[in-house]
Order: C-alpha cells, then structure tokens, then sequence
C-alpha cells in the first residue's frame, strides 16, 4: 500500500531525492554560470558550450567524491547507527543501506566523468582548431595573446604544429585526466557482482586504487586549463565593443588587452574534510588490528564450513552484528566481514566462515581443518578483527514479533539472534518486547543443516521446559535432494521426530509459499508492526520486499511489515 511505502521508504526516497536535486542543482548553477558570465565570454569563443558542460560536471564530480569516502567509513556509519537506537527503525535502516549508497554514488562519478572526459576532448581539439589560420580573426587573436610580454593566454595550445596527444601527456591536467579516468575504470569494472564473489581478491587490490584516484584528483586542477578573465580586466575592457573590435585592443583605451588566470583549484575543499574522517577511519581499524586475539576453538562443520570461537579484551557485541577478520599470514592487507554466530551473553565470540575462495580456503588450511594433521593452539594463524558493526538485524529485539528469513550461509546472523533469545528465556530477570519469533531457513542440501540444528535441538527443549514453545516458530525447507535421500525420507515420514534435523519440528521439501505464509502472519498478529529481517540472495529478497508491502495494512491501526536485509 502506498502508505506502507511512504512510511517504510520514504526516508530514503527523500535522501535521494535530497542528492540529486543538489547534483541537478549544481550542475545547472555551473553550467549556466559558465555559459553567461562574462568573464568566460572569451573563453566560449574558443570553446563554445562544450566549456559549460566540462565545468557542470566537474562541480558535480567534487560533490559526490566528497561523498563516496563517507559511506565506507563503517566506524562512523556504526556510530550514528547506535546514537540513532532511540529513532524510528524507518530512520536507523538508511544506515544499513550505506553501500547502496555508496554504489550510487559511484555511478553518478562514472557519468559525470564520461561528460567531463567527452567535453574535455572537444575543446583540446577546439583550442587547437583556433590556432589555425582558418579559424577567423577574433580566435586567431585570442589564441595569439600570451606570446608577448605582459600578456596572458587564454589558449593552452600554444602552436597549431602542436601535437595534442602528446599534449595530453605532457601537461599536469592531461596526465592526472588519463590517471584517474584508468583507476576508475579499473575500481568500476572490478566491482561487478561476478568478481566480487569469484575473485575477491582482485575486487580488493583495485578498490584501493582510490588513493591513487584522490590524489590525482587534487592535483588535476593544478593545470588551469580553463582560464578566464580577470575581474581587474573587465573593468577596462569594453567586452560588448571589444569583441567585434579584435583589431584594436591595446591601441584605444576601451580596449586593452584582455588579462587572463586559471581558476583556483578548488577540489581539495570539497574531498578534504571525508579523507581525513576515512584516515582517521583507518588509523582505528589499524589500532583495533594490533589488539591480541585468542582463537580457543576450531570447529569443522559439514558443507566445508569452519567455525573459529575466539576471545578479545574488551570485546562487546549485540547480537546479529558482524566484523571484519584479517589473517595477516594470508595477506596483510585483505579484510573479509562475517557475520558474528556467538551471543553477547557467551565468554567468547565466534564466526562461521564458508570456504568459497582462495582466502578462505587457505585460513580452512592454516587452522588445520583439511584434516591432514593437528595443529597446536600456538601453531594456530594470528588473526585480527576489526568491529563489531551494527546490521539490520540487531533491531530483531525492537519488535514485538520478528520473522527472520536465512538462506543458505545466510542463516549466521540468526545464529547469534537464536542464542541471545535462548539466554534471556534462561534467565527470569531478563525482559524482553519480543514476544513471538517466526524463523525460516532454506537450504540446497542436507548438510548445511547440520551445523546449525544442534543449536535449534537445544533451543526446542529449552522452550518446551520453560513453557514457551509458541515462542519460536521455525521452518527449515530443503530445495534439493537426491533420490535415496528421498527414499529414506518417505521411509521415516511417520516418526515423531524429523529424520534429518532431529527436531519436532518436520523439514518441508521444496521452496515456501511466501504469499500463504504472509497472509498466515498477518492473519495471526492483527495491528503488530512485524520486523522481517533477510539475509542471503537479491532475487529472494526482492521477493520478500514485495510480500512486506502486499501484506501491510492501508490502516495505520492494522499489521504493518517492516523490511530489513542483512549488507556488509
């Protein structure tokens, strides 16, 4: 309903709306700017509107370089998050977009760096153009002032004979041009879906090309190709007589020779302030990454899946937060975030890591989980983490009744969730608003689910015992089975207990029917705002966004679904 939508996205529908209205403005400010004043009116000879788009562009590339550093500095982003935990929960989900935010923003940079790139290549070959004798009084006038003393150029090409190309590698702004445009697309093209999950590594290293991409983005306007009129200048000169007069400057006095500068570099103001936040946002995670971790615990679990139990001084977390792990013996440099599966309430913190790439599976080696030896505790890799972060479903305890959706791996941060719930039902003086948890768990093969349902066994029992059993509600769906699997299935279908988890709970085989499990919750909680917490793939997840806003009441008094997704 549209009153679902608005209440849900509104907030980040305004926040975009906020970012390109300031980018439409600033583009059309610039480029209006650049093609009226008139102390550019000289430089628009030669040039023409291919000036004013080279300039709009460029204005909007400060503004949203100045952006794309914000969304990545996660203690930051972590910080306002939790300084937000009184906020409406509409408000505290805009920070878990922040690398969608982040996405965007470099899209933005990829177009107006095309603009900038394109007018910039019409209006070398324009200067250049103006230096031939074709070109016509007035631009061959232009073209000519500098070449004598106490004169100012306004044309950077200084010969017709000039070779541009050359030009463009031998000046400061072509060669920072050529520099940052290969970074970008190199940072650009390697950020793709396909390379992110398939070759990490190379998504890693070229990321970090955006050093080399701000520094030559500061140093890129040291060139002052683009000059215009002093406003000294246009006090003497007669610019509306002067232009069709080019034959007379310097000989009367309404027309003295136009002096020309370079506009003052003025990307460093714009990107100086989010460096500094990003460097001090490095210097934290580097601190952080000098603090002693203990691993006291590997676990080998089925689907090639390692899990690490560690210990760190000061360690606080919140369940269903994540970290970053370092392994400096595999590559001092690479980061990788997973998801904490551990409760705050636990004397230790532990992550479950899927072995799918050449970092993951090297640490799998390093600890010993290949199965090839035993390795000593003080054998065992020096790990470094960096966080805990806040995510979406650390708002899981905000609701009253919480559906939380995991897919594969995707079920880690219902883990840590799971365990926090059963802590708080063991201990009587721990209140909690949650009052009724729905839990769904898809997974491809049987082995994944084992890892997991030890934790869902103990739980069962823990409710059973407390008389809480309505208080948990969970689903576990296998989609993939082969067929004496499914024979050994149908043969144990009348047993008390389900043959492949163990709990009361029976496996459903196949996908679930979100449209009749909606309408069942819905159904079952009238007037509730339901938190819907998702973690695993996009396809899915736009299926569920969608079940959110169908199954969410027009009435503010009736059931209302708020959607949050799992993104780091």
């Amino acid at each position: 309903t549209m009153g679902y939508w608005i209440l849900n996205e509104g907030p980040t529908v305004l926040i975009l709306l906020l970012w390109l209205g300031l980018n439409i403005f600033l583009f059309v400010y610039t480029f209006l700017l650049y093609e009226k004043s008139e102390a550019y009116a000289y430089t628009r000879v030669l040039l023409g509107s291919s000036l004013a788009w080279a300039r709009a562009s460029a204005m909007c590339l400060n503004f949203n370089c100045m952006l794309i550093l914000l969304p990545v500095c996660r203690n930051l982003v972590s910080f306002l998050r939790g300084s937000c935990s009184c906020c409406r929960g509409s408000m505290r989900r805009q920070f878990d977009k922040n690398l969608t935010f982040h996405r965007m923003v470099a899209y933005m940079i990829v177009l107006h760096t095309i603009i900038h790139v394109v007018a910039h290549l019409f209006n070398i070959e324009r200067y250049h153009r103006s230096q031939s004798v074709e070109a016509g009084e007035l631009l061959n006038r232009l073209s000519f002032l500098g070449k004598n003393p106490n004169e100012s150029y306004v044309n950077p090409i200084r010969e017709y004979s000039t070779n541009t190309t050359k030009e463009l590698f031998v000046t400061i702004a072509g060669v920072t041009g050529v520099v940052i445009t290969v970074a970008l697309i190199l940072i650009v093209t390697s950020s793709t879906e396909f390379i992110r999950r398939s070759f990490y590594e190379v998504f890693w290293f070229t990321h970090h090309l955006f050093v080399i991409f701000f520094i030559g983005l500061i140093i890129h306007g040291a060139g002052r190709i683009v000059r215009g009129q002093t406003s000294q200048s246009l006090l003497h000169h007669n610019l509306t007589y002067c232009k069709d007069h080019s034959w007379e400057w310097g000989n009367v006095s309404q027309c003295p020779l136009p002096q020309f500068t370079g506009s003052e570099p003025a990307t460093w103001k714009w990107v100086i302030g989010p460096m500094i936040l990003y460097i001090c946002e490095r210097i934290i995670r580097f601190y952080r990454s000098q603090q002693k971790v203990a691993i006291i615990k590997v676990v080998t679990h089925p689907s090639k899946t390692l899990e690490l139990q560690m210990k760190k001084r000061n360690f606080k977390m919140e369940p269903g937060q994540y970290v970053f792990l370092q392994c400096p013996t595999i590559s001092p440099l690479e980061w990788h975030p997973f998801t904490l599966t551990s409760a705050p309430e636990e004397d230790h913190f532990s992550v479950h890591i899927r072995i799918v790439g050449d970092w993951t599976g090297t640490l799998y080696e390093a600890c010993g989980a290949n199965g090839k030896g035993f390795i000593e505790p003080w054998n065992l890799p020096r790990i470094a983490i960096d966080g805990p972060f806040g995510a979406a479903s650390t708002d899981v305890f905000h609701y009253q009744v919480s559906v939380c959706i995991g897919a594969g791996i995707g079920v880690t941060p219902f883990a840590s969730v799971l365990k926090s719930i059963w802590y708080k039902l063991c201990d009587p003086n721990t209140s909690s608003k949650l009052q009724k948890v729905y839990f769904f768990w898809i997974c491809r093969d049987t082995y994944t689910f084992e890892w997991f349902t030890d934790l869902l066994v103990s739980l069962e029992g823990q409710l059973s015992e407390k008389g809480k059993s309505h208080f948990l509600s969970y689903h576990l769906f296998l989609t993939g089975w082969n067929e004496s699997q499914a024979a050994h299935i149908a043969l144990h279908c009348d047993e008390k207990r389900d043959v492949i988890t163990g709990l009361k709970q029976k496996t459903f085989y196949g996908r679930p029917n979100w449209d009749i499990e909606f309408k069942k919750i819905a159904d079952n909680h009238p007037g509730n705002s339901i938190g819907v917490f998702f973690c695993g793939p996009k396809a899915l997840s736009k299926v569920l966004c969608k079940m959110c806003h169908c199954y969410s009441s027009a009435d503010p008094r009736g059931v209302h679904f708020h959607y949050n997704k799992e993104s780091f």
